[in-house]
């Protein structure tokens, strides 16, 4: 457009609701009614019209040329009940409300009211063809009612329809984003509401008017032109309405205690406001039926009927309550680049959020789909809105939160969160029983925010904490066994990719030690894995189950070092029980020696630890481990006790192998591998087995850390290893050496740190540590730079 115009509407914004509406219906009536080539985008907040209007031009339109949009609500109130049709002209004092406005408008004579005029008769005429005279008779015959009446009205009366309810064959579920009836909210009739302020606005009906109004401009022209440029470039205005406003659409003009400098003020509305929001409300409609499906439309509160309307997510983030999660939350999209209304209206209507093959159902759900990508068609930003009851007016009312607003940014780890929609979609059935206890619906909460949080910010920590959270979900389950009243609440989640781990691993210490904990399994599978140990799951038939809680499961409400060492002790005994050839305390990741110092002197976060573990046990750690995880790494790591590389040779769960490194020359100890045998079962090869001692344990609890070392000792020397000291001349070894050990040395994290595995690496450092080692063989071969024996 050679001599198009650019404007600001500063008085559109995002927020509140009102403003974004008006925004909408400003584009779609200058589109269809005078410049089909106009355009407009978002721009730092505001609305940006791109026309062959200028600003006085824009005023004008509205004033002489724009054509309002038939919206009717016969389905609510008795208003269509009591119209009657004279032939009077009717003249009115003040503005005429219910079915006096009706007929206030069926009387008109203007050109432009004429649509107005044919819908009015057209709804009379579907009240009568389907025999309703009565509200209660609505109530009972509305799927029918509406299907007739969309099937004789004008387009622009079944676009009104299409953007209020969508028609089923029992049911009449309606859009939340115009009120709980649908164009009604509570005792509010906005299709009153809109030809009332049309009336005041519009010198059409000047005719009707008896009397000027109180303190208000001369004549209807300067003062609708007044507040039109209030509604449009933000312009002061001292005429707005007393007492009519809408909380749905903008809470902050209610009024009330607060609500100025005094103690209170009525409520103050700008008529143009209500007119063009309503205006814009139509940009929702189009594309619901045909989107409809009645599998999963049959009422408001399942699948996404409405264009970018779901299920209210409540996030710790949000000022909503957990009572207000029964609501729904609507996204409005805002775009950057300059688009026509035909565009705009298409991304509208449609308004598809998908996540894979899934589509979006709760705000959650919506959060993720603009994290992957999800919505493509050139939108920056959202604006997101919580519906909800009870707030301002009363239970009957609903009022627009805002939620705040979510920048569309492609996040990489977000389609892990596809491996939680089967158990998150079963969680939340649960949580949605009036008798499921609070903490189970706060457990949600927790994982929902956190999951929200990731998509909106993109950190690691944010999806860190979706790990912990669903963790704790776990927990809260697993109080209870997974059931409640005899029968399962939700199955326990597990098979997790390890993929989350990249996601999640901050290199910390205390991620190490959860880690390390959560991948201890028994390699021959003769018992179950550590999570067993934890709560009660089984793994049968290639999932996690519940089972009942019998003694292995001993992890409880004590520390982390006294459960650990109750872990330790258990699989110890399940061990000799199953007949497993070692302890069955394999591994998939290890943690440093540095590490396991550091949480001997308790200068790790235990809390943490465990957080972090509940949420790691859930991961299929037999799996392949992702590449470069990060290692813990400690500046001024505490001194390793002495203690601890004699009591840890004892609970390998594999036996030890001594060969010659030739590089170096020097004998380097490792863990036994396992060798693949004749019959096909795994088998280590030989090594020294050291029996592990049942009493270590024991003395540890009972602080007795001295004999327990010298027991551990004559263990190693009965399993043919020298540990040091060497003996006497006198043929006597000296075990009471060890009985000097410092005072400083927890014996319940000693105990609980026995647990942690460690690498080769490590095991070869503790037998140097705590054994005399033989010089080189007269028989070790060495090979030479050429390659040569020698």
């Amino acid at each position: 457009m050679s001599d198009a115009h650019e404007i600001e509407l500063t008085g559109c914004t995002p927020e509140p609701l009102m403003s974004y509406l008006k925004a909408l219906g400003i584009l779609r009536l200058v589109s269809e009614q005078a410049d089909p080539d106009a355009t407009a985008c978002w721009r730092n907040e505001l609305f940006v019209l791109r026309s062959k209007f200028d600003e006085d031009g824009l005023v004008n339109f509205f004033l002489h040329d724009y054509r309002p949009t038939p919206i009717l609500v016969p389905w609510s109130g008795n208003d269509f009940f009591a119209v009657t049709q004279t032939e009077s002209d009717p003249q009115y004092k003040k503005t005429p409300t219910g079915p006096a406005i009706i007929e206030a408008f069926l009387k008109s004579s203007s050109e432009r009211i004429a649509p107005y005029r044919r819908a009015i008769q057209d709804v009379l005429g579907a009240l009568h063809q389907v025999s309703i005279e009565t509200k209660s008779e609505m109530e009972k015959n509305k799927p029918k009612y509406l299907a007739t009446l969309r099937s004789h009205a004008s387009d622009e009366v079944v676009a009104w329809i299409d953007s209020a309810a969508v028609i089923l064959e029992k049911s009449t579920p309606f859009s939340a984003l115009l009120g709980s009836g649908g164009g009604s909210d509570g005792n509010t009739h906005f299709s009153d509401n809109f030809m009332q302020n049309l009336w005041e606005m519009l010198d059409d009906f000047d005719c009707q008017r008896v009397a000027k109004r109180g303190n208000r401009s001369s004549s209807t022209t300067e003062l609708s032109t007044n507040l039109l440029r209030h509604a449009l470039f933000g312009e002061y205005s001292d005429e707005l309405a007393f007492k009519r406003t809408s909380a749905l659409y903008d809470s902050g003009a209610v009024g009330g205690p607060n609500a100025t400098q005094g103690m209170s003020r009525d409520s103050l509305s700008n008529p143009w406001n209500i007119i063009l929001l309503f205006e814009g409300s139509l940009a929702f409609g189009g594309a619901l039926v045909r989107r409809s499906n009645p599998k999963t439309a049959k009422s408001n509160d399942r699948g996404a009927v409405f264009p970018f309307q779901f299920r209210h997510t409540v996030t710790e983030g949000d000022n909503t309550a957990d009572k207000e999660g029964a609501g729904r939350e609507v996204w409005l999209p805002l775009w950057s680049h300059r688009a026509t209304w035909a565009e705009i209206s298409y991304l509208l209507a449609e308004g598809r959020a998908e996540n894979g093959r899934k589509t979006a159902q709760y705000g959650v759900d919506m959060a993720r789909a603009a994290a992957s990508l999800g919505i493509d068609r050139g939108i920056s930003s959202f604006y997101r809105y919580a519906i909800v009851k009870g707030r301002v007016g009363g239970e009957n009312y609903t009022t627009a939160a805002c939620l705040g607003r979510f920048d569309v940014e492609p996040r990489h780890n977000v389609d892990l969160f596809r491996e939680l929609d089967w158990w998150l979609d079963r969680f939340r059935r649960t949580c949605s029983a009036k008798e499921t206890p609070g903490r189970f619906k706060a457990a949600l909460r927790r994982i929902e925010s956190a999951i929200f949080d990731y998509c909106r910010y993109g950190r690691r920590e944010d999806m860190q904490a979706v790990l912990v959270a669903l963790g704790r979900a776990e927990r809260e389950l697993a109080v209870t066994g997974g059931q409640r009243g005899g029968k399962e609440m939700c199955r326990p989640l597990g098979g997790l990719s390890t993929q989350w781990l990249k996601a999640t691993h901050d290199g910390s210490v205390e991620f190490a030690v959860a880690l390390a904990l959560a991948g201890i399994h028994d390699r021959e599978n003769k018992i179950q894995t550590i999570r067993s140990n934890i709560e009660p799951v089984t793994f049968e038939k290639r999932r996690w189950a519940w089972q009942e809680s019998g003694p292995h499961v001993v992890w409880n409400s004590a520390d982390l070092a006294t459960n650990m060492a109750a872990v330790l002790e258990r699989r110890m005994m399940d061990g000799a029980r199953a007949g497993c050839d070692g302890l069955p305390l394999d591994f998939k990741r290890t943690v440093s020696l540095d590490v396991i110092a550091a949480f001997i002197a308790g200068e790790v976060d235990d809390h943490r630890i465990e957080e972090l573990l509940w949420g790691l046990v859930l991961i299929n750690h037999g799996s392949k481990y992702p590449e470069k995880l990060p290692r813990a790494r400690i500046e001024n790591a505490p001194l390793l006790p002495r203690e601890y590389a004699l009591l840890k040779l004892l609970f390998l769960p594999r036996p030890l192998v001594r060969q010659w490194d030739s590089e170096h020359d020097r004998w380097k100890w490792r863990l036994a591998r396992f060798i693949e045998a004749a019959d096909e079962t795994n088998k280590p090869e030989d090594g020294i087995r050291i029996r592990p001692e049942p009493r270590v344990l024991p003395l540890l609890r009972a602080g007795r850390v001295a004999e327990a070392c010298r027991i551990a000792y004559q263990r190693l020397r009965s399993s043919g290893l020298k540990p040091l000291p060497g003996p006497l001349p006198s043929g006597v070894w000296r075990e009471r050496d060890w009985e000097q050990s410092e005072p400083s040395i927890n014996p319940q994290r000693l105990a609980a740190a026995l647990l942690l595995p460690v690498s080769d690496s490590v095991v070869n450092q503790l037998v140097n540590l705590v054994t005399r080692q033989d010089e080189q063989p007269e028989t070790a071969t060495h090979v030479t730079e050429g390659g040569e024996a020698s």
